[in-house]
């Protein structure tokens, strides 16, 4: 197979790149050792981790867990396919839940319902999250921690603006854009924009992109193969034994033209390319709503600037984007396993999950750590969360198919022509293949 060709030749780079990384730690007699793969980012947020790890090992004295940072996703990548084909890979790995696809396929992990399913933990864990955990009627890995996205904005210059209600649907949000697209020196200029919309054909424009597909009525679903659906129950073959895309549905023109209409209107200021999660032109008052999610938090407070988060509006129905990585166990030995699934139930603990998304600002995926008294004391203080968790339950997952990273690069190309005035919606569509 091509892959395995491919994984061979990333292996000598695999050995030279993470080897040299690898600390020795002396473990006790009878002790297992576990290794965990991570990309944590920023690295305030992998020390909030380390800190856990260093908990659960203090906890468990016959299992040591080491945490390794083995740089971003895009970094990842080779290192962690090199390393399976080499019969090196770590027993536990943090990553999108998009790689799901790509790891059963090399039989790298196994399914985990039979632990899960008796699990006290299945419970409380956030039930929309179960998408990011299935493929093919087999549960492949549990939720670290979860994010979605939603609408920063400066509540000081809606008030400038006079806007005194948050928009709800589509059609409110255009008209506040275009009010809060404004020349304030007076010198026939625009000073201000309503909204920076991403530009580029990466993950994060399509990430940004999707919950405006899923609240115009599309969606992407997999199985034997892909298909995105339009608002009145049409649907098309999107992708099927890696042959021909169509991804040309109602939801997804729909979906397209309105942040073309944003451009047409004036209203919006287009990222740097490939830039769409930068906040400079928000913290400068260039731009009055931008899209993120609960990662941006932490940065946002120590600005000191006004800031609040609106939910993503909607069209057909609400929807926003489930986002977060999940936890993998890797095929190791049954002792190592077993021992990995221990730190598992650690990560999906009430504890775990609460000093996470207090230190972190990601969500808590256990339900009863969005209901103790510290996560609801850090709720008083930041009261944004309240919007993200309140979107929760309309949160769509990204599919996990093996395939997604190919429609992707075909939904990245077809936003990007729109955005650029290259052009219209469904002939971006209808040319993205």
């Amino acid at each position: 197979m091509q892959i395995h060709r491919y994984l061979a030749g990333c292996f000598l780079c695999f050995c030279l790149l993470v080897l040299p990384g690898c600390q020795s730690t002396v473990v006790m007699p009878n002790t297992t050792r576990l290794t965990l793969w991570q990309g944590v980012n920023p690295p305030s947020n992998r020390a909030v981790l380390q800190q856990l790890v260093d908990q659960f090992n203090l906890e468990h004295p016959t299992i040591h867990v080491e945490s390794l940072y083995v740089g971003q996703s895009d970094q990842q990548l080779p290192k962690i396919l090199a390393a399976i084909v080499g019969n090196a890979a770590p027993d536990l790995l943090w990553y999108s839940p998009l790689l799901t696809g790509q790891l059963v396929e090399l039989e790298a992990i196994r399914p985990l319902e039979d632990w899960f399913n008796v699990s006290p933990l299945r419970q409380q864990l956030d039930p929309t999250l179960l998408e990011s955990m299935a493929l093919e009627d087999h549960l492949w890995s549990i939720p670290f921690g979860t994010n979605n996205v939603g609408v920063y904005y400066r509540p000081s210059l809606f008030r400038a603006a006079g806007i005194n209600a948050l928009p709800k649907t589509w059609a409110e949000f255009r008209q506040v854009a275009r009010r809060l697209t404004r020349d304030i020196d007076g010198d026939g200029r625009i000073d201000q924009h309503g909204m920076l919309l991403p530009l580029g054909k990466g993950e994060w424009t399509v990430f940004m992109w999707l919950p405006f597909l899923w609240s115009g009525g599309g969606s992407l679903e997999g199985g034997e193969g892909v298909r995105v659906q339009g608002e009145q129950g049409k649907s098309v073959q999107a992708f099927k034994s890696q042959a021909s895309t169509s991804l040309v549905s109602d939801g997804a023109i729909a979906a397209l033209q309105f942040w073309r209409d944003l451009i047409d209107d004036g209203s919006v200021e287009l990222s740097t390319p490939e830039r769409g999660y930068e906040l400079d032109g928000f913290l400068a008052g260039r731009v009055a709503m931008q899209l993120s999610g609960p990662w941006t938090l932490g940065q946002l407070e120590q600005t000191g600037v006004d800031f609040g988060v609106l939910p993503i509006p909607s069209q057909v129905t609400q929807a926003t984007a489930i986002g977060g990585e999940n936890l993998f166990l890797l095929k190791t030995t049954p002792e190592r396993e077993q021992a990995a699934r221990i730190f598992a139930a650690y990560v999906m603990s009430e504890l775990f999950q609460t000093q996470w998304a207090i230190a972190t600002g990601y969500l808590p995926t256990n339900l009863k750590s969005r209901q103790s008294k510290a996560y609801q004391d850090y709720k008083a203080k930041q009261p944004v969360v309240d919007v993200f968790l309140s979107q929760a339950p309309y949160g769509r997952s990204r599919p996990i198919f093996s395939s997604y990273n190919r429609i992707s690069e075909q939904l990245g190309r077809a936003i990007e022509a729109v955005l650029l005035g290259r052009s219209t919606p469904s002939d971006a569509l209808t040319a993205a293949h």
